[in-house]
């Protein structure tokens, strides 16, 4: 499996290539195949409309969720609960690719929006805030 997502979108190093559309599903999910970088990850935050999973296919993730902490491979799954603080940090040399399912859909238009941007950590915080806020996303603290 290849690292690299052609025709994906590129914010703050990592790659998102949206496979199943919010549209496509009449707004019950949406698929992101994502490939992130070695030690890279956002800050702690919330998804307030949202269930997410991380489907891991390559690299590790290290994960935090209200204080309980893991790691998730290749092959593993996380379930994240929508209103609950989380973050996750690659945890191996080399990048981390994952899908991220998010039901319901829609929260997928926040990552394209923020690299049509090209809105950076921590420099544009306040767009990536407001951007969040609108996506039904707050952030809540620091990246692991």
């Amino acid at each position: 499996m290849k690292d690299v997502l052609e025709d994906a979108a590129t914010w703050n190093g990592t790659q998102y290539k949206t496979i199943l559309t919010n549209d496509s599903t009449s707004g019950v999910m949406s698929i992101v195949d994502s490939v992130s970088p070695a030690g890279s990850g956002p800050p702690r935050h919330v998804h307030h409309a949202e269930d997410e999973v991380f489907v891991v296919l390559t690299g590790t993730l290290e994960w935090w969720m209200e204080g309980e902490t893991g790691t998730c491979g290749a092959g593993e799954a996380l379930f994240v609960p929508r209103g609950r603080e989380h973050t996750f940090r690659v945890s191996d040399d080399a990048p981390c690719r994952h899908l991220v399912i998010l039901t319901p859909g829609g929260f997928e238009q926040f990552f394209m929006e923020m690299a049509e941007k090209g809105c950076r950590i921590p420099e544009d915080m306040a767009a990536i805030v407001e951007s969040g806020e609108r996506h039904n996303l707050s952030f809540t603290g620091t990246p692991l």
